[in-house]
């Protein structure tokens, strides 16, 4: 079988999302017979005094972990910094690795894709990209660089050319596939599939419901979660102000779990409105996970009209998994409004439009009314659709392609 090495800021045990379902691929590669190595950074991905082990061999997989300055997300300099340090860094670190079958790269920290491709050219080296989101489309969408300007140009002409040289490219979407294509990519190389849920960890878990939403005063309340990275790819201000409108309404509760960089701004939102409705929780262990996720009876999925086909709300298959209904706050035109009119039903799965603040309250209340009883048989029947054991097995044999070794 291939030697195959993965390529990500994020992998074991750091909670990211890329860093868990990289993790489930590279368990997935090493049941199939492959011979795994991690290239990865040592500070976790959202506490970055937190170290990881420089080394070690887990469950048969060689980790590499990659010094990087640690300077945080407080503003975009910090991050271009630590993203800059954790480049320069790896590509030593590619060079000395023993040479691979197959370089795996997914797209943390933006621009890592580039670097892959320059390693599989000097090492002579076949490449997959698994595009987890689209720089520097998502800059130009967060208005961090302007598009046709010359960051932006050379910018995109790197990492489009690191994308064609792959023999393998796999896009999460249609739209994001629809990207690629306009890029100049090769269709044939574009292998299109969601990242899957967390089978293991994430299930309704009617107890820890009832531990957690008693731990947190939550008991008898309708509790509208968002769970997740507060960023400007998932704009909540719509929330924020339907939440507003709804303060009189004791018997709502809305509970925002996680970080990123517009958790500052909600919280600023929710303490200049004196807003009592609200609860900010951090990002929780994955063993507390099922527990958390479970104690809603309405998640929030939210993602910006710019960011259609540049990243992909993957977490909505958890909350399907869980058999919990959702409201999606976000284009129509999206995969997720493909997701809303698939299940028909706006008691289970609700789309607004950003700035639709009125049927946004509205949504919550007929949501609330309906309260259905949970889990939901229907969500976790579609909830097949996106489970780790199919999509997984489907990743894994397209790889084995790329690496040669089917």
């Amino acid at each position: 079988m291939a030697r195959i090495l993965l390529l990500n800021q994020c992998f074991y045990p750091d909670h990211a999302s890329t860093a868990q379902h990289l993790t489930d691929l590279a368990l997935g590669l090493r049941e199939a017979g492959h011979e795994v190595w991690a290239l990865s950074a040592r500070r976790s991905y959202d506490r970055p005094e937190v170290l990881y082990p420089a080394s070690e061999v887990w469950k048969d997989i060689h980790i590499t972990r990659i010094s990087s300055l640690g300077l945080g997300k407080k503003s975009i300099l910090r991050r271009i910094l630590d993203s800059l340090s954790f480049w320069c860094n790896a590509a030593s670190r590619l060079l000395t690795v023993p040479r691979p079958d197959l370089i795996i790269c997914l797209t943390s920290p933006p621009m890592v894709s580039t670097l892959g491709g320059l390693a599989g050219v000097i090492r002579r080296t076949p490449l997959a990209h698994w595009v987890m989101d689209l720089n520097p489309d998502e800059a130009v969408a967060a208005g961090i660089l302007r598009k046709g300007s010359v960051p932006e140009r050379v910018l995109d002409y790197l990492v489009t050319w690191s994308f064609k040289r792959a023999s393998l490219v796999v896009a999460l979407d249609r739209f994001m596939e629809k990207r690629l294509v306009g890029k100049g990519i090769d269709p044939r190389a574009i292998f299109t599939a969601p990242p899957w849920s967390h089978d293991d960890a994430v299930r309704f878990d009617p107890e820890a419901r009832m531990a957690f939403r008693e731990r947190h005063g939550l008991t008898g309340k309708f509790v509208v979660m968002y769970s997740g990275n507060h960023s400007p790819c998932h704009p909540l201000q719509t929330v924020l102000e339907a939440a507003r409108t709804l303060a009189d309404e004791s018997d709502i509760q809305f509970v925002f779990i996680g970080g990123g960089g517009g958790l500052p701004g909600a919280k600023n939102f929710v303490q200049t409105h004196q807003l009592r409705n609200f609860q900010f929780l951090p990002y929780q262990p994955l063993e507390a996970v099922a527990g958390s996720l479970s104690s809603a009876d309405l998640h929030l999925v939210s993602m910006g009209d710019p960011f259609v086909g540049i990243v992909h709300p993957c977490k909505v298959y958890n909350v399907l998994r869980l058999g919990i209904p959702f409201l999606f706050s976000g284009p129509s035109d999206s995969h997720l409004g493909d997701l809303v009119a698939r299940i028909g039903d706006e008691s289970l799965g609700h789309g607004v439009r950003h700035g639709d603040v009125e049927s946004t309250v509205r949504a919550i209340r007929h949501c609330r009314d309906a309260r259905m009883a949970l889990p939901v048989s229907k969500l976790q029947s579609l909830a097949q659709d996106f489970s780790a054991e199919k999509l997984q097995n489907e990743l894994v044999a397209r790889i084995n392609v790329a690496a040669g070794a089917n």
